[in-house]
């Protein structure tokens, strides 16, 4: 089986010798292609190629960021009559995407398994979310009208535009604000750790967003709008995240086999989101309660709009602000080995 490895140097959680033996443990039962990516987006660039040159397998060794690179490659690079498979490794700090697979949190575990299901001939189709982003600012991709309608590995089909799949969530506001100052730090050259992801939501939360004047309007088509809202957290799985070893739970109904579920706030008082945040780390089934928390589950598609431009993060990667988002739901995207 051809198959290609993109190997993040950077990621958090693996070391040279770790990668050396996943590497030939991976070589050993199939015809393994390995490329380090150099810079961000590359991940993407690579699977999209490998998956126009007909490799049957992608396979990726890093964190969710990679993670996110690779499936949004693999897709564009998709064509009708192929069937790429996609098989994470587990290289990062959170790893939500490889836990929510199933897969062990121990990189080296993690390829055990992913062995174990290809000669068992196991994989699975799961559905990935899908963010359009409608008009942009600073850090947000260029506007593109020449782009092509896409046709995805589900039968789906979606209007040519700036699309970015997501595995497990995108957000719009607080969340993304925070995944933008932890990335301008981590540039600066900060390790990533609980700690400081709990210190920047702080810092972020107290002092700068703006907790008075909500800006976010959630629209489905058929139904009357929802808000004024302050921000809106998309998910296709649940957790949304983890707070080291603890998942965040904004949407447990959430699945790869469900449409979105979205969890928004009306107000962003102390009171009102510590409420939320204590039922979000609660061991529970049931999405957070309250007079002010806005709770939908299984949606096929909506459009989240501002009156200025907001920060959007999918997949805890930052990816620019903007004052429309439309997300869809997009059914048995991706086959992946797990």
């Amino acid at each position: 089986m051809p198959a290609l490895l993109i190997v993040n140097p950077h990621a958090t959680a693996t070391t040279q010798l770790r990668r050396d033996v996943i590497t030939h443990a991976l070589a050993s039962q199939m015809d393994l292609e390995v490329v380090e990516t150099r810079y961000r987006g590359h991940a993407g660039t690579l699977a999209r190629q490998a998956a126009s040159d007909g490799f049957q397998l992608i396979l990726t060794l890093g964190g969710d960021g990679t993670v996110n690179e690779a499936v949004n490659g693999l897709l564009r690079g998709w064509r009708p009559g192929t069937d790429p498979a996609f098989a994470p490794v587990p290289g990062g700090n959170a790893n939500v995407f490889t836990r929510a697979l199933g897969l062990p949190a121990d990189p080296v575990d993690a390829t055990g398994r992913i062995l174990e299901a290809l000669r068992a001939g196991r994989d699975r189709r799961v559905g990935l979310g899908c963010a359009t982003p409608g008009a942009a600012t600073a850090g947000g991709p260029a506007p593109d009208e020449a782009t092509p309608d896409e046709a995805t590995p589900g039968g789906a089909t979606l209007a040519g535009g700036r699309h970015r799949y997501f595995t497990f969530n995108a957000g719009l506001g607080l969340d993304a604000e925070v995944v933008r100052v932890i990335e301008e730090l981590r540039e600066h050259g900060r390790t990533l750790t609980p700690g400081l992801y709990l210190r920047t939501a702080l810092r972020q939360f107290y002092a700068v967003t703006d907790r008075r004047h909500p800006a976010l309007t959630l629209e489905r088509e058929g139904q009357s709008p929802i808000g004024p809202l302050f921000l809106g957290i998309i998910s296709n799985t649940s957790p949304w995240t983890y707070l080291g070893p603890r998942p965040v739970n904004p949407s447990p109904g959430a699945g790869f086999d469900t449409g979105l579920d979205i969890f928004a706030l009306r107000r962003m008082g102390t009171i009102a989101t510590l409420n939320a945040l204590r039922q979000m780390f609660a061991q529970r089934s049931e999405p957070p309660r309250g007079r002010h928390v806005v709770s939908l589950h299984d949606q096929p598609g909506f459009t989240l709009r501002s009156d200025h431009p907001v920060a959007l993060q999918v997949d805890g990667e930052y990816v620019g602000e903007h004052e429309s988002v439309t997300f869809r739901a997009v059914p048995r995207a991706l086959r992946v080995i797990a």
